[in-house]
């Protein structure tokens, strides 16, 4: 007996099997997407806040003033070996004059680390709690008015509800944030149960090499181990991200790695008249161009850029939504939207960067002799020995020799999970200065002094709470840096905060 089946009946039994995965993963991706939040909280906090964070007007002045003078030296670095050492001095004056307590407490010890660079210890009561390091650095990069500026670069001019000046963003907010907070705190009596470092370094911007480096060697001879070090890094963001529903504060658990490649090509020298087919600068150039052309690997997800958007998930609308909660799928639509911009693509790469490019002294000689500098910032997933390979074999060319400038790998990940203290901390005293944020783990594509401190801590973090909107990035080492005086006043109030919070014993235990 033959059994058959009617070919509509087939045909509907063919579809629905065809279907039916389709109608599951929509519903796996729907349910994912009302129900998708990694962004831990933690449960009931112990209240260590003996000194609420407010400041009266006499306050707010006080601390205006000082910053401002601050802001005002120019305590340039131009190079490793050449630094505005007067106003280096005059910078230490200063600190001297505008915290007191600071300098005169019982409670401090002060040190100061090759000639500028300035060690702070705060004693605690419980010396069994582990003690922690906040860290800021002095320095800043040249400004020239004739750039474009608003107002000249160390006037500290007070304008539309900004101060204006280098430094305001790199890095003097911390500085003086940091010492305004202990000093408010000193003055009101308090005294802190877990003992703290404040490292400011006098040349972050020319690699540390004298203050964080000397700091670091320190503390390693006294035996010290650190529970986390904060340091400079990333922001909270406001309409940077779109389609995010409020400001993000990312706070960096790795930096880059960097490596400098100096390219060179040597050729017979001759005469313009009788070129042959390729001159050491036409080599050169096509090397240089497979660089540019030939990008490193897309290696989103590898880092911690991945956590970032998962844990901001929630606080998107759809259909962005859609996409953080279910990167499981869409990783590469997202990292493929990500490196399309130079902002964004630095997060899911190494970046390549040709940034000297030197060769010839005559316009009818053949020079015998090229060569060109690129900058790599190095992907936490990578190492300087990758990408040295890569650039040889995308270069593919014996002629051109390879040569490492120097170059360190990226940064191991600090812990940012619900059990880690010091992000948590961090995330907790944000949380209080600015309610209306979302905080989430991020990589840091520039470098710190923080680099410095990983034989003392394997918990790193990087975050300053500047806010930055639209545009504000290009301030950074840029022209009209600028941060605007509320601002400034709550980077006072959250380390007042953060060292206040730094005294419960444990943390909480995550919310079920």
């Amino acid at each position: 007996m033959k059994i058959r089946i009617p070919k509509k009946r087939f045909f509907l039994i063919l579809l629905a099997i065809v279907l039916l995965p389709v109608l599951i993963l929509f519903l796996v991706v729907i349910g994912r997407t009302f129900t998708f939040n990694l962004n831990t909280e933690l449960g009931q906090w112990e209240n260590t806040t003996i000194i609420y964070p407010v400041l009266n007007a006499e306050q707010k002045d006080r601390l205006l003033a000082n910053f401002k003078e601050a802001i005002q030296l120019p305590t340039v670095s131009f190079s490793e070996t050449q630094q505005n050492t007067s106003a280096l001095h005059e910078f230490d004056l200063l600190l001297r004059r505008a915290f007191p307590k600071v300098f005169s407490s019982s409670l401090v010890k002060h040190e100061t680390i090759s000639t500028y660079s300035h060690l702070f210890t705060v004693s605690g009561t419980e010396l069994d709690l582990m003690p922690y390091m906040l860290l800021a650095h002095i320095d800043v990069v040249p400004a020239n008015e004739a750039d474009g500026w608003d107002a000249p670069p160390f006037s500290a001019k007070e304008m539309n509800g900004f101060i204006y000046g280098r430094g305001t963003i790199d890095n003097k907010q911390s500085v003086m944030g940091i010492l305004e907070a202990l000093e408010h705190l000193l003055e009101r009596g308090y005294t802190p149960r877990r003992s703290f470092y404040i490292g400011l370094g006098h040349d972050e911007e020319v690699h540390g090499l004298h203050g964080a480096v000397n700091i670091v060697k320190l503390l390693k001879s006294r035996g010290v181990k650190l529970l986390y070090v904060l340091d400079e890094g990333l922001t909270i963001m406001d309409g940077i991200i779109d389609g995010l529903d409020g400001p993000a504060a990312l706070i960096g658990v790795s930096e880059k790695g960097q490596a400098t490649v100096k390219l060179t090509v040597n050729t017979a020298p001759g005469h313009s008249s009788m070129p042959p087919r390729e001159t050491s600068i036409g080599i050169l150039a096509s090397a240089v161009r497979r660089l540019e052309q030939n990008r490193m690997p897309n290696l989103f997800g590898r880092g911690p850029e991945r956590a970032t958007f998962e844990q901001l998930a929630h606080k998107f609308g759809f259909p962005h939504r859609m996409v953080m909660s279910n990167l499981w799928l869409f990783s590469s639509l997202l990292s493929g939207i990500l490196e399309g911009q130079p902002d964004t693509n630095a997060f899911v790469r190494t970046t390549t960067a040709v940034t000297m490019f030197n060769s010839g002294v005559k316009i009818n000689v053949l020079p015998p002799y090229a060569e060109a500098f690129v900058n790599f910032r190095i992907h936490s997933s990578q190492t300087v020995d990758e990408v040295l390979k890569l650039v040889e074999s995308t270069i593919s060319d014996k002629r051109v020799k390879v040569e490492l400038i120097e170059g360190f790998d990226p940064l191991p990940i600090s812990y940012y999970n619900e059990y880690t203290f010091g992000y948590q901390i961090i995330k907790k005293t944000a949380k209080d200065i600015f309610p209306q944020i979302t905080v989430t783990p991020g990589i840091c594509i520039g470098n710190t002094d923080s680099r410095h401190y990983t034989e003392l801590t394997s918990n790193i973090y990087r975050f300053v709470p500047s806010w930055y909107k639209p545009g504000d990035s290009a301030r950074f080492h840029g022209v009209n840096e600028r941060i605007a005086i509320q601002n400034y006043e709550d980077i006072m109030l959250f380390f007042m905060q953060l060292i206040q919070n730094g005294d419960v014993r444990n943390l909480p235990l995550p919310h079920t």
